[in-house]
C-alpha cells in the first residue's frame, strides 16, 4: 500500500497541491483563531500584577461593593486616622480617577485587554511603593506624570514628551517625566495607570484635604495582616471604612481575570467554530473529489484482490501525509492571522497587545492536531465510499456518479440538523433567565448564528436532491440557447449530482456567511438611523474620535459650557453616563443558586436643556433632584412601579431614589436604561463620563472654533452622531467581519478547487466528446452551463439560509433591529458576485477541458 500511495503522490501531485492548499488554509485560519484566543486569554488573566503588591493592609471608604473588585470606594478616609495607630509602620493615601490618555498625534490610547486608564498617586514611601521606574524619574510637581509601560509603547511616548489626559471635569496636558513597570508587567489588572504627585491625584478626585479613597498600610515588623486588618477594623468601626488585606484585594482580583479569560476564551471560540466549520467543511469536499476521481483506480484495485480494509488504509494513510504537511504550514500561517485579528480587534477598544505571541505547546501543537483530525475526518466518508467500488466500476467512466442511497442521505442530514439544536434549545435558557436587554439579544444572536450554520452543514448533505430540478431547468434553458451543447449539459449534470453539488455546497457557504452578515449590518444599521434621528432633536453633537474599551472616548466635561458659548446655541447639554447596581428591590435568584447583580446604566442630563435635544418615548415629566426614570424594560424586567423608592450603588455608595416613572428610548443610544437629573447624577458618581455635548442652534464653524482647544473631539450633525454612537453599540464588528471574510476566501478557495478538479475528473469524457464531433465551444459552454446551475444551487441555498437566519434571530430576540426585507441590490449583487467567482474559476477548467486530445483521453483514468 505504501507503494501504491508513492505512486499516487507522484502521478496526482496537481490535485494533491490544490487539497493540500485547502486544507492549509483551514488549518492556518483554525490555528490563527486558537493563537488569538490564547493571546486574548493572556491580556486578561496573566496582567494580574497589582498595585497593591507591597501593602499589607487596605483601609478603603465607605462600603465595599463584592461584586466589583475593581471598583472606586464609595467613601472617604482620613490618612491621620489610620497613620500612627499600633502595627502600622506606614501609610500612603490613595484615590483613582478614572480617565483617558491620549498619545502622539491626539488618539486615545486603548487599555489592555478591556480594561480602563486611571489616574493614581506616586506614593512617596518607597516600602509602599510598588511602581519600578524603567526610565526617568518620579513625578515631582503638578503636571508631571509617569505612565505605565503599555501607556508609553501604545502612545509612542517617552520621557519629555506631552501626554493630552482627559479628565472627568478637564482635559490637561502633562509632561511624562518616567516610564513604570509594576512586577515587571506593563499594567495591572486594572489597566493602565498614569502616576502624578499625591496633590494632583487629590484635587482631580475631588477630594477635601486630608482625606482620600482608600489608604495602603505597610505592617510593622512581626505584625500579621490578618491582625492588623481585625485590630485596624475594630478601632476605625463607625467611620464608615472597610479594612481588608491587600493579599484578599490581589486573590479577588486574580479569580476575576482568570474568570474573564475563561468567558473571553469561549466567546472568542464560539467566533472561532467558523474557522473549525468551513475548514472541515472545504477539505471534505475537496478530498472528496479527489478520492471520487480515483473511481477506476480503486476499482481496479479492488479487482486484483485489494480488501476494502487496504483501500481504506491507503485513503487515511493519504490524508494523514496531507494533514501533516498541511499542520506544519497552517501552524506557521496562523501567526499572521492572528496578527491581522489582534489589529482589528485592537480598533474596536480591545487591545491585547500586552500580551506576547504564543509558542506553548497549546499554540503549537493543539493546532497541527486539528490539522491531522480534520483531515482524517474528512477522508473518514470518502474512504468508506472507496472501500465500497466493485470492481465493475473499472468499466464505467469516472463521472458517472453510482445510485445513491436516498434514506441514508436523509438520514445524515436529519442527525446534522438535530445537532443544530443544541444550539436553539439554549436559546429558550437565555430567554427564561435574562432579562430583556442588549445582553440577551447579542447571547440570542450568536446561539441562532451557530444553530443556523450548522443548519446549512445539513443543506449542503441534501444538495444532491436539489441538482436534477435545477439542472433540468438549466438544461432547458441551455438547450434554447446553445442547442446540442445545453442538452449535453443537461445530461452531465443530472447524470453526477454529487459533482455538481460539492461546487455549490462552497458556494452556498461563501454566499451564506457574506447575505447573513449583510443582513445583519443593513438591518442594524437602518434602524439605528431611524430611531436614532427620531430620538435625537439636537442640531449638533460634540464626541471624541476615539475609542476606549467601554466605547467612544469620554468628553471633559466643561466642553458643554465651551459649547454653550458659541454665537447662536440655545442650549449645550452633556450627556453623561455612569454604572450602578440596583440594591432594593434585590435580583431575584433562580432556583438553587446565588443571586446575580443588576447592574443600570445610568444616564445623567439636564432636565431643562432634556426636551430640546431629545425626544424619548412616554410621559417621562422632568426630572427633580432624587428621582430617577427607569426604561418601560427595566420596569418589566425588575418588576418596579411608578413612585416606588428604589437603591442604587453608585460611585459615591448607596443612594435613594424615587422611580418618576417610564420612559423608551427606541434607538438604545442615548438613554437606555435609566435616566436622572444632572444634580442626581453629580451625587451617584461626580466623576462620571460625558459621552457627548448636544447643541441646539448655532453652527458647526463657531462650535469647532468654541472647542479647539479639547483634544481629540470633533463636531457632528445628527446623522453623524447617531453613526459614531452606533459604532460604539456594535463593537466587535470588525472581528466578525475578519473572520467571516478569512471563512469566505477559504470557502471561494476550495469552491475553485472543487470546479478544478471535477473538470479535471473528466477528462476522458471531454477527449471523447471531441472525438465524436464536438467543438471547442460546445466543450466550453458544457462546463459554463454546469457552473450556472452551481451559481443557481449556491445563491437560492445560501440567501435562502441568511434571509433564514435573521427570521429565527427576529422571531427568537423579538428586537425590530433584526428585519428580513433585504434591498433588491443586495440580491443582485449576491447573484452577480457568486456568478463572477463561479465562472471565473471554471473560465481556464474550460478552456483546458476544450484542449484535451483525444488519446490523452484514451489514456486517462
Amino acid at each position: 500500500m505504501w507503494l501504491i500511495a508513492r505512486r499516487s503522490f507522484a502521478e496526482g501531485w496537481v490535485r494533491l497541491l490544490a487539497t493540500l492548499l485547502a486544507a492549509l488554509f483551514s488549518i492556518g485560519l483554525m490555528a490563527g483563531s486558537l493563537q488569538f484566543t490564547l493571546r486574548a486569554q493572556e491580556a486578561v488573566s496573566g496582567s494580574d500584577a497589582s498595585e497593591y503588591s507591597r501593602s499589607d493592609v487596605l483601609v478603603l471608604g465607605g462600603t465595599s461593593d463584592p461584586g466589583d473588585v475593581y471598583a472606586t470606594p464609595d467613601g472617604r478616609v482620613r490618612l491621620a486616622d489610620v497613620a500612627g495607630r499600633p502595627g502600622v509602620a506606614g501609610t500612603a493615601g490613595d484615590a483613582m480617577v478614572p480617565v483617558t490618555a491620549s498619545g502622539k498625534g491626539g488618539k486615545a490610547i486603548t487599555p489592555p485587554a478591556g480594561a480602563g486608564t486611571t489616574l493614581r498617586p506616586w506614593p512617596a514611601d518607597t516600602r509602599l511603593n510598588p511602581y519600578h521606574l524603567e526610565s526617568g524619574r518620579a513625578p515631582a510637581a503638578d503636571g508631571e506624570v509617569v505612565v505605565t509601560r503599555h501607556v508609553a509603547r501604545a502612545g509612542k511616548l517617552s520621557v519629555g514628551d506631552p501626554v493630552q489626559v482627559t479628565l472627568p471635569k478637564q482635559g490637561r496636558t502633562w509632561k511624562v517625566v518616567g516610564v513604570a513597570t509594576v512586577q515587571d508587567r506593563s499594567a495591572v489588572a486594572s489597566g493602565d495607570l498614569l502616576l502624578a504627585p499625591p496633590e494632583t491625584v487629590r484635587q482631580a478626585a475631588g477630594l477635601p484635604a486630608g482625606t482620600w479613597q482608600g489608604v495602603w498600610v505597610k505592617a510593622a515588623p512581626g505584625v500579621a495582616p490578618a491582625k492588623l486588618r481585625a485590630d485596624l477594623d475594630r478601632d476605625l468601626r463607625g467611620k464608615d471604612v472597610t479594612v481588608r488585606t491587600a493579599a484578599a484585594v490581589r486573590h479577588a482580583q486574580s479569580a476575576d481575570l482568570a474568570s474573564a479569560g475563561a468567558s473571553l476564551g469561549g466567546v472568542i471560540g464560539m467566533l472561532s467554530s467558523v474557522a473549525v466549520f468551513v475548514g472541515l467543511f472545504v477539505v471534505a469536499n475537496t478530498f472528496g473529489t479527489l478520492v471520487r476521481q480515483r473511481t477506476r483506480r480503486l476499482a481496479l484495485l479492488s479487482a486484483i484482490g485489494a480488501t476494502p480494509r487496504q483501500i481504506k488504509r491507503l485513503i487515511r494513510l493519504e490524508a494523514l501525509a496531507l494533514g501533516l504537511v498541511a499542520s506544519a504550514g497552517g501552524v506557521l500561517a496562523g501567526y499572521p492571522v492572528a496578527a491581522l485579528l489582534t489589529k482589528l480587534f485592537a480598533q474596536d477598544g480591545f487591545d491585547i497587545s500586552a500580551a506576547d505571541v504564543q509558542f506553548g505547546w497549546i499554540a503549537l501543537a493543539a493546532p497541527a492536531a486539528a490539522g491531522v483530525l480534520v483531515t482524517q475526518l474528512a477522508a473518514w466518508r470518502a474512504a468508506r465510499r472507496a472501500a465500497r467500488i466493485s470492481p465493475m466500476q473499472a468499466l464505467r467512466a469516472a463521472s458517472a456518479d453510482t445510485p445513491g442511497r436516498r434514506w441514508s442521505r436523509l438520514l445524515g442530514a436529519f442527525s446534522v440538523f438535530a445537532c443544530a439544536w443544541m444550539f436553539f434549545g439554549a436559546i429558550f435558557a437565555i430567554r427564561s433567565e435574562e432579562p430583556p436587554g442588549p445582553e440577551r439579544t447579542v447571547g440570542t444572536s450568536m446561539l441562532v448564528l451557530m444553530g443556523c450554520m450548522t443548519t446549512v452543514a445539513a443543506l449542503a448533505v441534501l444538495a444532491p436532491f436539489f441538482v436534477g430540478p435545477l439542472g433540468g431547468l438549466v438544461g432547458r434553458i441551455g438547450t434554447a440557447v446553445s442547442g446540442e451543447a445545453g442538452r449535453l449539459a443537461r445530461a452531465t449534470i443530472t447524470r453526477s449530482p454529487r459533482r455538481v453539488s460539492s461546487a455549490a455546497s462552497s458556494l452556498m457557504l461563501g454566499v451564506a456567511l457574506v447575505s447573513t452578515t449583510a443582513l445583519m449590518v443593513l438591518s442594524v444599521n437602518d434602524r439605528f438611523e431611524e430611531a436614532g434621528t427620531q430620538v435625537l432633536r439636537a442640531d449638533h453633537a460634540i464626541a471624541a474620535t476615539g475609542m476606549t474599551s467601554s466605547g467612544p472616548a469620554p468628553l471633559p466635561r466643561d466642553t458643554a459650557d465651551k459649547a454653550a458659548a458659541a454665537p447662536g446655541v440655545s442650549h449645550a447639554m452633556a450627556l453623561t453616563t455612569t454604572e450602578t447596581r440596583l440594591v432594593d428591590p434585590p435580583p431575584k435568584p433562580l432556583p438553587d443558586e446565588e443571586p446575580e447583580p443588576y447592574y443600570l446604566m445610568v444616564t445623567g442630563a439636564d432636565p431643562a436643556a432634556l426636551p430640546s435635544v431629545l425626544d424619548l418615548g412616554g410621559n417621562l415629566r422632568p426630572l427633580r433632584p432624587g428621582e430617577i426614570g427607569l426604561a418601560s424594560t427595566v420596569m418589566k424586567a425588575q418588576k418596579i412601579k411608578k413612585g416606588q423608592r428604589i437603591v442604587v450603588r453608585g460611585a459615591r455608595g448607596r443612594v435613594a431614589l424615587t422611580v418618576a416613572g417610564a420612559y423608551h428610548d427606541p434607538s438604545h443610544l442615548f438613554a437606555d436604561q435609566a435616566l436622572v437629573s444632572s444634580a442626581t447624577m453629580d451625587g451617584l458618581d461626580p466623576g462620571a463620563a460625558t459621552q457627548a455635548v448636544l447643541v441646539r442652534g448655532g453652527t458647526k464653524a463657531d462650535l469647532a472654533r468654541a472647542v479647539a482647544g479639547v483634544p481629540g473631539v470633533e463636531v457632528l450633525d445628527r446623522s453623524g452622531y447617531v453613526k459614531t454612537a452606533a459604532s460604539g453599540m456594535t463593537k466587535g464588528l470588525r472581528v466578525i467581519y475578519g473572520f467571516i471574510g478569512m471563512a469566505l476566501v477559504l470557502a471561494l478557495f476550495g469552491m475553485a478547487t472543487t470546479v478544478s478538479m471535477s473538470v479535471g475528473e473528466r477528462t476522458r469524457e471531454f477527449g471523447l466528446l471531441g472525438a465524436v464531433g464536438a467543438t471547442v465551444t460546445q466543450i466550453r459552454s458544457i462546463v459554463r452551463w454546469e457552473a450556472a446551475t452551481v451559481v443557481l444551487l449556491g445563491v437560492l441555498l445560501g440567501f435562502g439560509s441568511a434571509l433564514g437566519t435573521v427570521l429565527v434571530m427576529h422571531l427568537a430576540t423579538g428586537s425590530s433591529f433584526f428585519s428580513v426585507a433585504p434591498p433588491w441590490w443586495l440580491v443582485a449583487l449576491v447573484t452577480a458576485g457568486a456568478a463572477a467567482v463561479t465562472l471565473a474559476t471554471s473560465a481556464l477548467p474550460a478552456r483546458r477541458a476544450a484542449g484535451i486530445p483525444v488519446l490523452e483521453a484514451a489514456k486517462a483514468e
